[in-house]
């Protein structure tokens, strides 16, 4: 269960406890970011209609109460198989943890706990709620002190009218009220019973009833009286103590009437004027009543003669009255004390012969020795050493020690021989295989590894020089094979670690002779199949277009391998078109200074000649078009624009065909006219500078000569 998400919110974290229908784990509510206690019903009860009905019983009781003493219940879901309740998680122990700590408690604490039980038990009675499980692993005691009510497990209503099925009673034995362990109906006032014997068990640190069996144990409850606490523990004082006899009297009329009356005498029990109060008695009933079965001695014939003279006293002028003296009385005691005497000797003898053949018969009973964080082999021992046997329940949530014992049940009573205990044993924390990964990239092996739940920080790498592929797993601790705790690895890799590197030049626009003289020169290898051939309007043919896998200023080792893209020179479909530039200066016989741009399949803003004119002329201009790419021409006269030529892939097709395409020229601005247009860089690609005097600057693509 830990890590699961039940209903996508609550994220399972640890396991804090458990009992013989649930188990409780500790959780984290995702969208209300904050602790919850998560109760899931055992596995081999899912399946168990009874408990379900049970489980589901004890969330719609505990939800129906609202009390700073009771344990509050968020959510009720069922995902899958897994039927869960999650409360409100306290930080804190069980009033039992503190009990076998501490015991006996101080009075104070004590009188404190029980006041505050005495109040969620107020509060559930108002509601029609009977617990019916009040025991001390049921109150959670938090770090501030305050008490929680939990477990409603086999809560009922106080109205329903059948509360313990027949053959079968549900709850802790040792808490039992007596109508409880008779089967009959229980009510009110039999959760105050058991918060009595709670009171008994804080102020002696033991509990009022043992016995061999839990059978054993409930007829006590029925027909043993309990000791007093005073006598066990003589500090405890006698308002305290009246408060323990009271709730715990056999029949339920003597007890308080109420948890309201109970929580009122415990917050007055410590005052000065309480401390030292009579003990309480109680009336006996039995006493007093005169038509109960009596044992009388039979009537003599002596006594009835008696009986006659008596009469004839009172009549003493009867005539005929008959006159006798009383018979003798000086011996009458000595035949009742014979037959006292033969009464005693006969039952002394019927005793004696009851015990005599009972000791032969009687079955031998041991104490259940507690092995609970001890190995399962020391546990097992223990047990066979006090005549017990044992069977081994795995638990796999456990973090625990492989083979420690988590619990154990039953505990802290005596047994018959031979009787098996039940060990919960952890099954330890799980552990990985470590695979073998020695040859594989260190890349590879990381996301492996994060997928298996392993941390980054959990990971050391240790680099060495090596002629192997760089980031190659060498060496490995664990060594494959070795079994490893996910949440202690701690695992080592030696990786190979790539020589000495360089930055990688820049190779593109140089010509396929050179970047092979580069890449000798620089101590590395051509790849096999290493050159590529592509068309290409950006790059000349015979120029190389690109790099790879080392770019320009990237890491490169010597001894690394490269390829290349080298340019096959223009698309079949480019167009080469030659077009005829009109330029005329603007005071003939004065030179003015014309500038060609070029945009084009090739160039992006090319400044494709710089020349000077005196006089009207025509200037040629090589541009190359393609289907999706067509061709402007600029002309300026210093910084003015002065014309515009476009030529399209059309006009390609139409020259190739026969057709003349003639100059479209834009009307021509004044020589003072300024370009109002958006900016045009000059010089494109800067893979040539413009001339003057009418020689075109060297175009950077091939094709177009």
């Amino acid at each position: 269960m830990i890590g699961r998400k039940l209903g996508g919110r609550y994220e399972i974290l640890e396991r804090i406890g458990g009992g013989g229908m649930a188990l409780v784990y500790k959780g984290h509510d995702l969208l209300l970011n904050r602790k919850v206690a998560v109760k899931v019903l055992r596995s081999q009860y899912v399946h168990d209609e009874e408990f379900i009905r049970r489980f589901r019983r004890e969330a719609q009781a505990a939800a129906s109460l609202s009390h700073p003493n009771v344990v509050s219940i968020y959510d009720v879901g069922q995902e899958e198989d897994v039927h869960y309740i999650v409360m409100e998680y306290i930080e804190g122990k069980t009033l039992n943890d503190l009990i076998k700590e501490k015991a006996p408690l101080q009075v104070e604490d004590a009188v404190h706990y029980a006041s505050q039980i005495a109040d969620a038990l107020d509060h559930a009675h108002h509601n029609e709620i009977i617990h019916r499980d009040i025991k001390p692993h049921n109150i959670l005691i938090g770090k501030n002190g305050r008490v929680k009510v939990t477990d409603f497990g086999i809560a009922r209503a106080a109205t329903s009218s059948t509360i313990t099925q027949t053959g079968s009673v549900v709850g802790s034995v040792h808490y039992f009220s007596p109508e409880h362990a008779k089967g009959t109906n229980t009510g009110e006032k039999s959760d105050l019973y058991s918060l009595g014997i709670v009171m008994y068990q804080m102020l002696t640190g033991r509990l009022p009833f043992l016995g061999e069996s839990p059978i054993s144990v409930a007829l006590k409850h029925l027909q043993e009286d309990v000791e007093e606490p005073r006598k066990v523990n003589p500090l405890i004082p006698q308002s305290v103590e009246n408060i323990i006899l009271k709730a715990m009297r056999k029949k339920p009329e003597e007890r308080y009437q109420s948890a309201k009356l109970m929580m009122a005498d415990l917050d007055t029990c410590l005052n000065p004027d309480r401390r030292n109060e009579a003990k309480i008695a109680f009336w006996d009933a039995y006493g007093m009543d005169e038509e109960r079965t009596l044992v009388m001695p039979a009537i003599r014939a002596d006594q009835l003669t008696k009986f006659d003279e008596d009469d004839d006293e009172d009549e003493p002028d009867k005539p005929n009255s008959r006159v006798e003296s009383a018979p003798s009385k000086g011996k009458g005691w000595i035949k009742p004390l014979i037959w006292i005497a033969v009464l005693l000797i006969v039952l002394g003898g019927m005793w004696y012969m009851v015990g005599y053949v009972k000791g032969m018969f009687a079955i031998e009973t041991v104490e259940v020795p507690n092995v609970v964080n001890k190995t399962l082999t020391q546990a097992q021992s223990e047990l066979t050493a006090a005549k017990l046997g044992s069977t081994v329940e795995y638990d796999a949530d456990s973090k625990l020690p492989k083979d420690t014992v988590i619990s154990q049940n039953p505990s802290g009573m005596r047994l018959n021989v031979g009787t098996k205990v039940t060990l919960y044993v952890s099954k330890g924390i799980p552990k990985i295989k470590m695979d073998n990964y020695a040859g594989q990239s260190l890349k590879d092996v990381k996301l492996k590894l994060r997928a298996l739940g392993i941390k980054d920080e959990q990971i050391t790498i240790t680099q060495v020089t090596t002629d192997d592929t760089p980031d190659t797993v060498l060496e490995q601790s664990p060594l494959a094979g070795e079994e490893f705790e996910l949440e202690k690895a701690a695992i080592a890799f030696t990786v190979s670690k790539a020589k000495e590197t360089f930055k990688m030049p820049d190779l593109t626009g140089s010509t396929e002779a050179e970047a092979k003289a580069q890449i000798t020169k620089l101590n590395l290898k051509l790849a096999a199949n290493g050159i590529t051939r592509e068309k290409s309007y950006k790059v000349a043919k015979g120029k190389v277009i690109s790099q790879f896998p080392f770019d320009k200023n990237t890491d490169v080792s010597v001894g690394a391998e490269i390829s290349l893209v080298i340019s096959d020179g223009l698309p079949e479909d480019a167009g080469q078109l030659t077009v005829s530039v009109p330029v005329k200066p603007t005071t003939e016989g004065k030179d003015s200074v014309f500038k060609i741009i070029v945009s084009d399949a090739q160039n992006d803003n090319f400044e494709y000649m710089t020349e000077k004119v005196s006089k009207p002329q025509n200037l040629d201009v090589k541009v190359v078009v393609s289907p999706d790419k067509k061709a402007v021409i600029l002309i300026k006269e210093g910084d003015n624009l002065v014309n515009s030529i476009t030529r399209t892939y059309q006009d390609y097709l139409d020259q190739k065909n026969g057709k003349t395409a003639s100059p479209s020229p834009s009307p021509s601005p004044s020589p003072k006219q300024q370009n109002t247009g958006p900016a045009i860089p000059v010089g494109g690609n800067g893979n040539g500078q413009g001339q003057t005097g009418g020689t075109p600057t060297k175009q950077p693509a091939g094709g177009a000569n």
